[in-house]
Order: C-alpha cells, then structure tokens, then sequence
C-alpha cells in the first residue's frame, strides 16, 4: 500500500502536472484562433497567476490545507476542460 503524499508534496505534484500539461508557451497566435470559446487566453492567465501564487506561498513555507488543493484542482480542471473545447490540449 503506498503512502499518501503531504500537502506540500500533493500541491507540488498538481503544479507540475498542470505546468506540463497546460500549453503556457504556446505563442498567443496559436492561442486565440478563428473560434474561440471562452477565452483559452484569459483562462491560461487565471490559473497561471494561481500557480505562482502557491509557488511563492511553497516557497516562504506555507502549508496548503486540502481544500486549498481541491479548489486549485477544480480550477485546473475546469480550465482544461475549456483548453479541451478550443483544441489546446487532449
């Protein structure tokens, strides 16, 4: 049976799958196309500021608490249902 992660390590884990996952690099042309349902670009920027913010919250100590990790998992998902509709991701 294996161990379940900290927080700490469970918020670690969520930023980097969404971080490789999510196309952040992805030049804004290819972004914003001909159809655009609801805005991949601005959704890409609501969950990227979310990540740095817990990025720099990990990095001065701050312990996330479960539903702080569910909420920015549901964000996450949510969003990438959206990339999903636009063709960004799979």
């Amino acid at each position: 049976m294996t161990k379940k992660p900290d927080c700490v390590s469970a918020m670690k884990n969520l930023i980097t799958e969404v971080r490789e996952e999510f196309p952040f690099t992805t030049p804004e042309a290819n972004i914003c196309g001909i159809s655009c349902v609801g805005c991949p670009k601005k959704l890409l920027e609501i969950v990227d500021t979310e990540l740095c913010d817990w990025e720099t919250k990990l990095n001065n100590n701050v312990v996330p608490k479960l539903g702080e990790i569910s909420k920015l998992a549901k964000l996450c998902k949510n969003v990438r249902r959206g990339l999903k509709r636009n063709g960004l991701v799979d």
